[in-house]
């Protein structure tokens, strides 16, 4: 019994790893409650949950700031920019099924538009995970993060399945997530760490995770 419960023991670390991800959840909460620091929340998500990924994480809280104060200038910027894209697809929707009349085009604008759509989806999400790992220009993040949404597709489709499965568990079986309590304890942490489990694998590709020692040298 005593091994079970000893610090380096896989139950132990299992619970540690909860708990971190639990605080970690709080801090995007907390820091989220402003629209305009969404994107910075958001990088800092990313960062937070690519070190625990790669077990490279000193203290949750730390890491999660100090990506929040860096990063925000720039998230913040691209996340206007990642709005106005969605502003623009939201306006060609409205367009097409308000204005246009012949099914034909319709069907043709709209079959488009879903295509438009999910490419968005899938650059946006590798965006903030991007910014979290890597250092650029704004113009030099979007377009890396466009080109590695092609290269490397599964880790924002994990991030899509993820999201929607709990979605529709939320929506159709809420008890099963104690009607929201658990998106408020864990959830948007706990799919960010799966998400961040892919990432990493397509990040170490680029840029080699650094050793401990070289982390404690930052």
């Amino acid at each position: 019994m005593a091994s079970i419960f000893a610090p380096d023991s896989t139950l132990m670390r299992f619970l540690t790893r909860i708990a971190d991800l639990m605080i970690l959840n709080v801090l995007f909460l907390v820091t989220s409650l402003a629209v305009v620091t969404l994107p910075a929340s958001l990088t800092a998500l990313c960062f937070v949950s690519l070190r625990i990924a790669t077990d490279t994480d000193r203290t949750i809280a730390g890491d999660y700031l100090r990506s929040f104060r860096q990063n925000f200038r720039q998230s913040t910027l691209i996340g206007l920019l990642i709005a106005a894209v969605g502003a623009a697809l939201v306006a060609w929707y409205v367009v097409v099924t308000q204005l246009v009349s012949d099914g034909i085009l319709r069907f043709v604008l709209l079959a488009v538009w879903y295509v438009l759509v999910f490419l968005a989806a899938m650059w946006a999400l590798y965006v903030f995970p991007y910014l979290a790992k890597f250092e650029g220009t704004t113009r030099e993040v979007l377009r890396n993060a466009r080109l590695m949404s092609f290269r490397h597709p599964l880790a924002p489709l994990t991030v899509i399945v993820l999201s929607v499965l709990a979605a529709v568990v939320t929506i159709f079986s809420p008890q099963a997530t104690g009607y929201g309590l658990l998106w408020l304890l864990i959830g948007f942490a706990a799919i960010a760490f799966l998400g961040a489990l892919v990432y990493a694998r397509v990040f170490e590709r680029y840029a080699p995770t650094p050793t401990p020692s070289a982390q404690e040298e930052d």
